[in-house]
């Protein structure tokens, strides 16, 4: 028998060239499923690489700044011209679809291109491992069902999508899959933090791609202790490592939300 053929993933880096650690843990994701796909990352914003429309599964990161800041420039353009292409690919009737699954910024840049809702800045920074609630969707989703109701990630953003299109998502078939968690003392809309967009699509404005081993080593280092306890306070320090050393909280995220969708896309690719 011949060797089947690898299936081909792109990750799309957002980052524009800023220290972080999530393009550490998509990579490391992606290559525990190396048997079946090979990758490539393409570095969006800082040299205006976006791939083709003819890969078979998308990873588009978070990043830094304003999803407003590539208005106008050649990368952004390139990057929701592809979202079409993909999205038009899937509509079309192709046995082999398209998959992607884009992360906070990219969230953004994503509920931006599709008119999904109200993307503005926050009152303040969302920092921190937090509890986020699942939808009545979410209980039923491939991806989210098998996680507990809240569940924690990783937050790390100064922008936010809230009041969804409801007239939009019905077209698109597109469903919220979990918001922030309540707080009654705060009176502003809650943000949406997760997403299908039909079938193939999907998106968190949190990062589940991140390790609670690589953030308790990056939360070691002294000035990335210093610069949170600077800007957030000495005990959002403490919070943020007792939730990380936690087996019950994110690690429970990061085995789940994306190894899932890799799993489901690559077997319904190799099937199809």
């Amino acid at each position: 028998m011949p060797e089947e053929k690898k299936l081909k993933l792109a990750i799309l880096d957002m980052y524009e060239n800023a220290p972080n650690e999530g393009m550490r843990c998509i990579k490391a994701i992606a290559q525990a499923h190396a048997d079946f796909i090979d990758w490539k990352v393409f570095d969006v914003r800082h040299k205006n690489e976006v791939p083709s429309h003819e890969y078979d599964i998308y990873i588009s990161s978070g990043g830094p700044g304003s999803p407003f800041d590539g208005e106008g420039k050649a990368w952004e353009s390139k990057f929701f011209t592809l979202l079409d292409k993909l999205w038009a690919h899937n509509a079309n009737g192709h046995s082999k679809k398209k998959y992607m699954f884009g992360i906070c910024h990219s969230f953004q840049l994503m509920s931006r291109h599709f008119e999904l809702g109200n993307v503005c800045k926050r009152k303040s920074t969302a920092f921190g491992v937090f509890p986020i609630q699942k939808t009545e969707v979410a209980k039923h989703d491939r991806f989210f069902r098998n996680l507990p109701d809240p569940y924690y990630v990783v937050d790390s953003r100064d922008w936010q999508m809230i009041e969804p299109d409801l007239d939009k998502l019905a077209a698109l078939k597109a469903n919220v899959l979990a918001v922030e968690k309540r707080r009654d003392h705060v009176p502003l809309p809650r943000a949406v933090m997760a997403m299908s967009l039909g079938e193939y699509f999907y998106m968190t404005q949190f990062h589940p791609e991140a390790d609670a081993e690589g953030m308790l080593r990056l939360f070691a280092r002294p000035e990335k202790r210093d610069h949170i306890v600077q800007n957030h306070g000495d005990w959002k320090l403490d919070e943020m490592i007792r939730n990380l050393s936690d087996s019950e909280k994110l690690p429970l995220t990061h085995k789940e939300v994306i190894p899932s969708f890799l799993r489901s896309s690559i077997n319904a690719l190799r099937m199809s």
